[in-house]
């Protein structure tokens, strides 16, 4: 598969540092971050092309650092509870700004933003591109309103746009990522415990690489593997240790993104298996001291 030169906006954050550790070699990037990325295994950022300027300061810099890039990757955002207590406005700002860099560097770059499962809030079962929006918290809300915004500015711009409606990440979710000693889980009274659409690290790094190189994409797309993991399945392969609580009337057991449209832009050297709690904890255990996140138990 041939991957084209890529801008990674937003290298220094969680997502990032798990692409760092696991994005096909044979790509030809280009990494963007605030400042230098800290504490990361040598193999992970020696030949790595780093570009270290603030987007949105610097629009001139980023403009000229996604000059030659086909894709502008657009992974910086603000989560709740970030350190450098950014407003979650902030996920707005930086979306347009990748818009604004792509419009200006010219070359016809398409810009992929990674936006969120939580743009559909509580609803429960298959939920589809189509669904309603219906964010539930503020980031959320924030993730919906980058959607719009930076789809207006590209039909402005005439830069193609497409919003990536990512699930859990295995490893930065609530979780195994969240996991500390104490945690507990809901269950719902037929005894199991909360089951989402989940991606594990190194098939998020396939899928987003294939997605760079495809000749074109929708304006959004569901990104998750097939079907759903029950989270207390993937801390029991973790070997982290959890306890129990009844779910709240208003928790939903099951939440399932339709990724349909998302396996049939996939190259079929690309394939996206089902999620596996096994496959995704195993994946997590030689990731997780580089990203400075509980580590699974031997």
């Amino acid at each position: 598969m041939n991957i084209p030169a890529t801008l990674v906006m937003g290298s220094s954050g969680r997502i990032g540092q798990l692409l760092r550790l696991s994005w096909p070699r044979s790509a030809e990037l280009v990494w963007q971050a605030r400042c230098p990325p800290p504490g990361l295994a040598p193999e992970a950022v020696w030949d790595f092309d780093w570009r270290i300027l603030d987007p949105m300061a610097d629009p001139d810099g980023l403009a000229r650092a996604a000059r030659g890039a086909q894709a502008v990757l657009c992974l910086a955002g603000v989560v709740p509870g970030s350190r450098r207590n950014q407003p979650l406005s902030d996920n707005v700002d930086l979306a347009l700004a990748a818009v604004h860099a792509a419009a200006r560097a010219g070359g016809g770059a398409r810009v992929i933003l990674t936006s969120s499962a939580a743009v559909y809030g509580s609803q429960p079962g298959l939920l589809d591109e189509d669904s309603a929006l219906q964010p539930a918290s503020g980031y959320g809300r924030a993730k919906a309103e980058m959607e719009m915004k930076a789809a207006a500015l590209a039909a402005e711009l005439g830069v193609q746009v497409t919003a990536l409606r990512i699930g859990n990440i295995a490893g930065l979710d609530a979780a195994l990522g969240g996991w500390r000693p104490g945690f507990r889980l809901d269950r719902f009274p037929c005894g199991r415990t909360p089951r989402r659409s989940y991606i594990g690290a190194r098939a998020l790094a396939r899928v987003l690489a294939a997605l760079t190189a495809a000749p074109e994409l929708p304006p959004v797309l569901n990104v998750a593997q097939p079907g759903t993991v029950a989270m207390g399945e993937l801390l029991q392969a973790a070997g982290l240790p959890f306890d129990l609580q009844a779910a709240p009337e208003a928790a939903i057991p099951d939440v399932q993104l339709d990724v349909s449209r998302l396996m049939r832009l996939l190259p079929a050297e690309v394939p996206l298996e089902p999620g596996n709690a096994g496959e995704m904890a195993s994946e997590w255990t030689p990731l997780a001291p580089h990203l400075h996140l509980p580590a699974p138990l031997s």
